[in-house]
């Protein structure tokens, strides 16, 4: 209610196209060209956000301002990005920035300009700008080629690798990448790599075991938001543990009417219907699945016992949302909580671990496993050569009781 007490304080606040609220931490302002008011305060990095309350009453103007406010505050908390821009977007701001600095020569401008508008935007251009992974930079690499009909020299990829980091701390400086999230970055073939970070089945049994009672887990400064993203956060891990698929763009549109059940010979198997980069296609859980889905069902409080009642009912509802139905705008933060909390946010070879590690082990266990590379293909939306290049150099260890 505090917060509302400036709604009657204010004298004849139309005169004015600029007004004060909550003790000048908002400020609201018209532009010349709209007769909509705008809110504008300071993030937390220092950087100034600003959105349109879409009214032209300063009453209701003024309450949507303190959502927005309320609503970044939140967002901040929990690691997630304030607000969502594409790739294209922040480019072509670069570009603008590009033309008017003063401290690099002109054939630089001109080269940063030109990767820019012949690489980097035709291909990164349409993805939201904190949603790329590894897998995109890595088709991003096979399209350079095709492109240009050769490996790009080194220093090419030298080159499209600083361009493309301009456009990333941009995102970073303006408030659309949390500044605490590791992005992909483009590799420069030919230089030492290492191997993409993924856990072994040892440390599969801690994870499970420590997100078991994780939510628990005692944090100076955590809010029941913090707890219930914890909850989420589990069952967000083990379904793309016992899935493989794609995090973020391909996981979190899953509706409840996407699962069905797949019957052979009398055994029931968990379908699911994915939208992936590669068209939408099934794909097959693992049985250790279930049990976290019915644990889903029952903290969502969903009117259905199990998921065999929520699948003959065929619920069009999010999978991953909260309990009042409204869905993270990522996952990210809160994974990267739960791996410094579990001490295995570091794998052996010094890589952080993401949410993208989690597809990486579903593929590195499955062909430990003995699924072949064209089964396992298909059930992650990939190409065999895709598996191939990557997973090519575990073959000797999978195989080892064969070789030994």
């Amino acid at each position: 209610m505090r917060n509302l007490q400036f709604l009657f304080d204010q004298t004849n606040p139309q005169e004015s196209q600029s007004v004060s609220l909550l003790e000048d931490q908002l400020t609201l302002f018209k532009r010349t060209n709209s007769d909509h008011w705008q809110v504008r305060f300071k993030l937390t990095n220092g950087s100034w956000h600003s959105a349109s309350t879409y009214s032209d009453q300063i009453a209701e103007a003024s309450t949507r301002a303190i959502s927005i406010y309320e609503t970044v505050k939140v967002k901040i908390a929990n690691d997630l990005s304030v607000v969502k821009k594409r790739f294209k977007a922040i480019a072509l701001d670069e570009i603008e920035s590009l033309k008017r600095l003063q401290n690099i020569s002109d054939q630089t401008r001109r080269d940063y300009i030109y990767i820019l508008t012949n690489y980097l935007i035709p291909f990164f251009g349409k993805y939201q700008i904190d949603e790329i992974t590894d897998e995109i930079i890595s088709d991003f690499a096979s399209w350079r080629i095709s492109k240009m009909g050769r490996v790009p020299a080194k220093d090419t990829q030298r080159y499209h690798s600083t361009t493309y980091n301009r456009v990333i701390k941009r995102a970073k400086a303006n408030g659309f990448i949390n500044p605490y999230k590791d992005v992909p970055h483009l590799p420069i073939e030919g230089a030492s790599t290492k191997p993409r970070a993924a856990f072994n089945r040892q440390e599969i049994d801690h994870l499970l075991s420590f997100m078991a009672y994780w939510d628990q887990y005692k944090r100076y400064g955590r809010t029941e938001r913090s707890r219930q993203m914890q909850i989420l956060c589990r069952c967000y891990v083990e379904f793309l543990l016992y899935t493989g698929i794609r995090q973020g763009t391909e996981s979190m549109p899953v509706r409840w009417k996407d699962l069905q059940w797949h019957i052979i010979k009398g055994k029931k198997y968990l379908r699911i219907w994915v939208s992936g980069k590669t068209g939408p296609r099934y794909l097959i859980a693992r049985d250790q699945l279930l049990p976290s889905l019915d644990r889903l069902i029952k903290w969502q409080n969903l009117p259905y016992k199990n998921l065999n009642q929520v699948i003959d009912a065929n619920l069009d509802k999010l999978i991953f949302v909260m309990p009042e139905g409204d869905q993270p705008h990522g996952m990210d933060g809160v994974f990267q909580r739960l791996m410094k909390d579990s001490e295995l946010w570091i794998d052996h070879a010094g890589q952080k671990r993401t949410l993208y590690s989690l597809r990486h082990t579903y593929a590195t266990f499955a062909l430990a496993d003995g699924v072949d590379i064209h089964t396992l293909a298909r059930q992650m939306g990939t190409s065999v050569g895709m598996i191939e290049r990557h997973y090519s150099k575990l073959t000797p260890m999978l195989s080892a009781a064969k070789l030994a």
